[in-house]
């Protein structure tokens, strides 16, 4: 499906549709580097990269492929439709509201109410039913077959996967290539984005939780499958099953795909607001915990970049 892509001049062409089109909507986010050392790194030389973008636009990275969406399609007087477990949802909202165009968004209910209440200031018509994103997204798409609303899918949409790609794009215009980076993976938009980018220049590496494994369970099974849901991030990595664009492109470029504990993820997103002050969500702080416990380690003199990807949460979860 996506091999016939160009994927790098997709991105390009995704950076250059939102600088022209809305320029002051997207943040150029900070790249923070630090001595491994600072997050307890003992390896030599090691330097860890934060690619901030929980301070985008819409609170996560998803503001970038969801404006590329919309840029690149015509919005119908009906508007925007998306489902989301909260972060694509917000992401569409800002974009359409940017657009002066009239957005849905049905969220599950796990979604946390923190952003459910964003998106309300957005504007956005917000319908909550079902458990899961996947039954958010059954009703999704009957209300867009009734409404013809352009659709806008949270990670499965090549619009959306070129836009996730700028903020590699990003990355190695601030800072140069590091030698790995570490993602977070639900349905798999922002991966498949960063390795379509950065290919196999950069060693690209697969966070899921336990709990959420869609990329995980679809090596095991070599095809994408849907696995059983739950867990701390659920919200933001809750999807049921890897989009399609997301495992063709790790297919190529990932080799690494790893599974964290809650407990873990939890750990990492407090040490986060406790020692650097950064408020993230659990999704946020797999790329830590990969690195706490152990679960990544990386080689003498490495550069790391870790993607803090989203900081839609309740500030009193964090106390």
């Amino acid at each position: 499906m996506s091999a016939a892509i160009d994927w790098r001049q997709q991105i390009e062409a995704a950076a250059r549709r939102i600088e022209e089109r809305a320029p002051h909507f997207l943040r150029r986010t900070p790249l923070w580097k630090l001595s491994g050392r600072a997050f307890g790194v003992e390896v030599p030389g090691v330097e860890v990269w934060l690619k901030l973008e929980q301070l985008q636009v819409s609170g996560s990275f998803k503001a970038r492929g969801m404006m590329n969406r919309l840029l690149a399609n015509e919005i119908p007087a009906s508007g925007a439709i998306v489902a989301s477990g909260g972060n694509a949802g917000i992401a569409t909202a800002a974009a359409a509201q940017a657009l002066r165009a009239p957005c849905e968004v049905f969220l599950p209910t796990v979604s946390s109410e923190a952003k459910r209440a964003r998106l309300r200031a957005l504007g956005a018509n917000v319908v909550v039913g079902g458990e899961l994103y996947a039954d958010a997204l059954a009703a999704c798409l009957a209300r867009q077959r009734e409404s013809g609303a352009l659709l806008t899918h949270a990670y499965d949409q090549a619009e959306v996967v070129a836009g996730a790609g700028t903020l590699a794009r990003e990355i190695e215009e601030q800072g140069g290539l590091p030698d790995a980076v570490l993602v977070s993976v639900g349905g798999g938009g922002l991966i498949a984005g960063l390795a379509a980018w950065f290919e196999q220049r950069s060693r690209v590496v697969a966070l899921e939780p336990e709990q959420a494994p869609t990329l995980f369970r679809a090596r095991e099974a070599g095809e994408p499958v849907d696995v059983d849901v739950g867990g701390i991030a659920a919200d933001s990595l809750g999807a049921r099953r890897i989009g399609g664009f997301a495992w063709d492109i790790t297919q190529r470029h990932v080799r690494d795909a790893m599974l964290l504990s809650d407990e873990a993820i939890r750990a990492a997103q407090l040490w986060l607001w406790k020692e650097l002050k950064l408020a993230v969500e659990p999704a946020a702080a797999l790329p830590l915990a990969a690195l706490h416990s152990g679960r990544y380690q990386p080689h003498e003199g490495e550069k790391v970049c870790l993607i803090v990807c989203g900081a839609n949460v309740d500030p009193a979860s964090l106390a």
